[in-house]
């Protein structure tokens, strides 16, 4: 399974609607919202490295609200 964590800044009063939508998304697997520089953290899953660049820039892009993302794609993940 190939992951990225997707760092969102959402427009003032639109986090609920934006959550909603990502909550749609199949590939999206995980939503935080947090404090700090960003709104929401979400965990986007795919099988196929090619179907990240669709999710990432189709789906998430298509979802209004979205002020700006940032996309980390995860080499390993460690569980201790």
């Amino acid at each position: 399974m190939i992951s990225a964590i997707v760092l969102i800044n959402v427009q003032k009063g639109q986090l609920p609607r934006v959550v909603r939508q990502l909550g749609e998304i199949e590939e999206v697997t995980e939503i935080y919202s947090v404090a700090g520089r960003y709104d929401i953290v979400a965990k986007v899953q795919v099988e196929e490295y090619e179907r990240m660049s669709e999710v990432v820039t189709e789906k998430l892009q298509a979802v209004e609200g979205i002020a700006s993302t940032e996309t980390l794609m995860a080499f390993k993940m460690y569980k201790f």
